[in-house]
């Protein structure tokens, strides 16, 4: 595990804003592919912001099988081990919107490790069950199937989830909205770009509805706003 890592402190910075601010600080202002398009919240009303830990699939082969499922040391063990608190284990199921490698018994091992999250771009098994786990879970769909579309076959290590490239130790933060990921060389620029917007953003609705004024007056904020706001609030 990489000691360069996103600390506590910045992570709960991440829980206070949303994915679609985030969206426009990386997708936007960035133009880095952020959003896991097809990947939704099946833990409604839960935010999440974690570091990723990631795990690999591949189709699934009987020769390839033989080689990578040895019990307890099997990839998505090996993976879910790395994970604790304030950590997301991200699954690259090649897109595949059925494929579920993980259910409600191996995924006790992501409970006991006390990890924040799972993300997958396949999608979630026995979701019932493992809503009562505790953790944040974002998938493309709920399903009975198991391992006919992806085997698990290494761990930590750069990974595509919907399309989006995700190395371990980035920052992954999930609400109802969806997901987003911020790289970890990045994370404190894109927390203080984020929070300084939504706080303009509310600055310049009060305006709005101080003034009674279509929105398109005041919005979206610039930087004259931002340094109006700072006066304002006596900061500048």
């Amino acid at each position: 595990m990489s000691t360069n890592e996103v600390s506590t402190e910045i992570l709960e910075r991440f829980k206070k804003v949303s994915s679609a601010t985030l969206y426009s600080a990386v997708g936007i202002r960035f133009g880095i592919k952020c959003f896991m398009e097809g990947v939704n919240p099946m833990t409604p009303g839960v935010r999440m912001a974690a570091r990723a830990r990631t795990l690999r699939c591949v189709p699934p082969r009987p020769d390839l099988h033989k080689e990578v499922v040895i019990g307890e040391n099997s990839p998505e063990y090996r993976a879910m081990a790395l994970c604790g608190p304030g950590d997301v284990l991200v699954v690259d199921c090649m897109r595949f919107p059925y494929g579920a490698s993980l259910g409600d018994v191996k995924l006790l091992h992501l409970q006991m490790q006390r990890a924040d999250g799972l993300v997958t771009d396949g999608a979630i098994r026995d979701l019932d069950v493992v809503r009562t786990y505790g953790f944040s879970i974002f998938a493309q769909k709920r399903t009975p199937s198991a391992s006919e579309y992806t085997l698990p076959y290494e761990e930590n290590v750069p990974i595509q989830c919907a399309g989006v490239l995700v190395r371990p130790g980035d920052v992954i933060v999930g609400d109802d909205d969806g997901v987003v990921v911020i790289p970890l060389s990045m994370a404190e620029e894109v927390i203080a770009w984020t929070e300084e917007h939504e706080a303009a953003e509310e600055y310049v609705k009060e305006k709005i509805l101080a003034e009674s004024c279509r929105p398109g007056r005041h919005y979206p904020p610039t930087e004259a706003t931002i340094e109006e706001m700072y006066r304002v609030q006596g900061k500048r």
